[in-house]
């Protein structure tokens, strides 16, 4: 494997340099790039690139959201877990949801790591935390319900709220007992952990396959996967796939109280533990096991990438709680990027739904870590050019050129990286790659635009074609259509295209006029019938009932991801209470300005995309189309009736009873909303010693102002 040069700089503009237009781009395109590995390793089973790359890309997703905070969307890393489910299986939706893990790569993480905890619960320096340390298992997450002791249902994670229904294929595992084991079993139990396969039954099963003339697995996760996932349990029953239980989703009544107690526990259940789990009390055993893991990883049986690490006692589990998708108690300490030598062969140019123009760079077909990777993605026309945001050099001024000999590093079962240029290997005619100035897909102009307050390019170029654009229509038609917007089954990528092209589909409400105007002619194409046309048309009739928050995300408005619309869908209830809040916005109208930006995770690059969509005419025209055909419905109340339910609440000064983030995040469970500024439509404003102009600006507007006291007598 090829050296990192130590001479390298960073391949991307540093953080610190991006302006918030730049950010905002990369934002966008890295979320895109993220949905489409989740979905290949999620659903397809089929990664294109390694589990470092995919690391990488999410740690500096997660970058760009720490400085700029309103960027954060639901397609984005900070709260998106897997991938939705799979066509072809029933749907199971989680009492609890499966989350994901935060990532530490270097050891400095994992200091950092432990003391975020120490000063959250207010630890001094010499209380003791214990952690149980275990191998992070390469395979499939897996929940697996009891009733009573009895095997009743089995999900995949799918995107953490649900999963898939793999019940009687999980029946078939050596691994889980139909029946737990033991007295006193709670009447129900969620056991958690992960399916896997050892590499020498994954090496001997790919040689079955390869006689037979099946499909190849590109290693043994794929397998499991894929074993898993067969229509017919007997498949699943021929292959041999074992299962590490290692967490839990609900319990009607704990067991044990603490993380190590429970794997314990679970083994008494009947369940398979990993024998290499550890009880580690310091930072200095934390990294010590990490290290010892690393150098066992090539010996042991089953693919491992890194190690996890979990606050042991429970009751400090549920204080520290969760951020975002990940709890604040547990991190993924993981192993090293692995990197390989290839050659560039050629660039292809992308035009995404927002009119950017994404070079991809074709390899020559590579392994590395188990995957054969062939594309490599190059991010935009500065990066291919070696230079950064502020016009300084990356790379040491390395520019990418067709021919060249390039080090790429996987990170995460995602599409990889460049991290240099062998120039001693480049090709004499190798000329610098000259970017489009022009759109490929409609010939429109291709810009980058000037950010007003720096005076840099964005690092983006957009085709300016907008509608006239065929792969921006096919592209935000193809958002509305998925799963996470309006989730119409059996209107896929090519489906859409096929119906665009015919000029069937122009529009989202096109979608809904479908069935009127083109049901004679679509069943004139090939490879519709009667069925499969009938399913089609019952499956966007099933949709004209949707929820505010899809619809809100399935505008395809420039910044506003899952995450966002969300949080626009709670603050405004209604589809009608939004759309004129989005037209008052768009007309520059002050208060209600000001009330988006008082909403949880919206600020001035939202505020700025609803006001570009809401000011074009023709994006009102095809909106109002659209709702003449949908109902909307409206936000989901929360779930709970707590005394300060729907209350908005404002925490200033030095707290001292309990940190500002386990405050947020207890007023956050109780149903309120947390908002950094106060108004007249705050409720509370919870005050410690040092309050200032947030004090000044309660007693201004009469809010209520609480003490800390106050406030925990309030939510007891």
């Amino acid at each position: 494997m090829a050296k990192k040069s130590t001479q390298v700089r960073t391949d991307k503009t540093p953080i610190e340099l991006l302006t918030r237009k730049q950010a905002a781009a990369e934002h966008a395109r890295l979320g895109q790039e993220i949905a489409g590995h989740d979905k290949r390793y999620y659903q397809l089973d089929a990664p294109t690139v390694s589990d470092a790359e995919y690391d990488e890309l999410r740690k500096r997703y997660n970058a760009i959201e720490a400085r700029f905070p309103e960027l954060r969307t639901l397609e984005s890393l900070s709260l998106k877990v897997g991938a939705a489910p799979a066509r072809g299986f029933a749907k199971i939706k989680h009492a609890v949801p499966m989350l994901s893990l935060d990532n530490a790569f270097a050891e400095e993480d994992v200091v950092d790591f432990v003391g975020r905890i120490r000063r959250f619960l207010r630890l001094s320096e010499e209380e003791p935390i214990a952690f149980s340390a275990e191998p992070k298992i390469d395979g499939l997450s897996m929940s697996l319900r009891y009733e009573n002791g009895e095997l009743v249902t089995a999900a995949t994670r799918g995107d953490g709220q649900e999963g898939e229904d793999v019940t009687a294929n999980i029946r078939t595992l050596k691994d889980v007992p139909h029946k737990l084991k033991g007295r006193n079993i709670p009447q129900v139990t969620e056991v958690r952990g992960e399916v896997y396969m050892t590499k020498a039954d994954f090496l001997k099963l790919n040689e079955r396959q390869k006689e037979a003339g099946a499909q190849i697995f590109a290693n043994p996760r794929n397998s499991a996967a894929g074993s898993l996932r067969q229509k017919d349990p007997s498949i699943t029953a021929s292959r041999p796939l074992g299962f590490f239980a290692y967490a839990w989703g609900e319990i009607s009544d704990m067991p044990a109280d603490t993380q190590s107690g429970m794997i314990k526990w679970f083994e008494h259940c009947g369940f398979k533990t990993n024998p290499l789990t550890k009880l580690v009390r310091s930072v200095e055993e934390l990294i010590a096991f990490h290290r010892k893991i690393g150098e066992q990883r090539a010996s042991l049986d089953y693919d491992i990438d890194g190690v996890v690490y979990k606050v042991d006692r429970i009751d400090w589990q549920e204080r520290l709680g969760f951020v975002s998708r990940t709890p604040r108690w547990a991190i993924a300490h993981k192993f090293p990027a692995e990197q390989a030598t290839t050659t560039l062969i050629g660039i292809d140019i992308q035009v995404g739904r927002t009119g950017a123009l994404t070079p991809v760079g074709k390899l020559e077909p590579v392994g590395v870590g188990g995957v054969i990777v062939q594309n490599v993605t190059l991010h935009n026309e500065d990066y291919i050019k070696g230079i950064g945001g502020d016009g300084e050099p990356l790379r040491e001024g390395r520019d990418i050129r067709i021919g060249d000999t390039v080090i790429i590093q996987r990170a995460g079962d995602v599409i990889p990286q460049v991290v240099d240029v062998v120039l001693d290997k480049r090709p004499k005619n190798a000329k610098p790659y000259k970017f489009p100035t022009e759109c490929p897909v409609c010939g429109s102009e291709a810009v980058r635009e000037h950010d007003a307050e720096t005076g840099r390019l964005d690092a983006v170029r957009r085709c300016t074609g907008g509608f006239i654009c065929k792969a921006q229509a096919v592209e935000h038609l193809k958002l509305f259509a998925s799963r996470r917007a309006f989730d119409i089954d059996g209107l896929g990528e090519k489906q859409i295209e096929l119906f665009h092209e015919k000029g069937w589909l122009k529009e989202p409400a096109d979608i809904f006029s479908l069935e009127r105007k083109h049901r004679k002619e679509l069943l004139e194409e090939e490879g519709y019938g009667e069925t499969s046309v009938r399913n089609l048309f019952a499956a966007i009739d099933a949709r004209r009932e949707i929820a505010l928050d899809r619809v809100i995300y399935a505008l395809g408005i420039r910044h506003v991801g899952e995450t966002t619309a969300l949080s626009l869908a709670r603050g405004y209830g209604s589809w009608q209470s939004f759309h004129d809040a989005a037209l008052k916005v768009a007309k520059g109208d002050a208060e209600a300005i000001a009330d988006m930006d008082a909403l949880d995770q919206i600020g001035d690059t939202v505020i700025e995309a609803v006001t570009d969509y809401f000011k074009e005419k023709r994006n009102l025209a095809a909106v109002e189309r659209l709702v003449k055909q949908i109902k909307v419905l409206d936000a989901e109340k929360p779930k709970t009736d707590s005394k300060v339910a729907g209350k908005t609440v404002v925490f200033t000064g030095s707290l001292e009873k309990f940190t500002r983030d386990e405050a947020k995040a207890t007023a956050e469970r109780l149903g309120a909303k947390v908002s950094g500024s106060v108004s007249k439509k705050t409720d509370y404003v919870v005050a410690g010693p040092g309050a200032g102009s947030k004090l000044a600006e309660a007693q201004k507007h009469g809010v209520t102002v609480l003490s800390e006291d106050e406030w925990l007598a309030l939510i007891s």
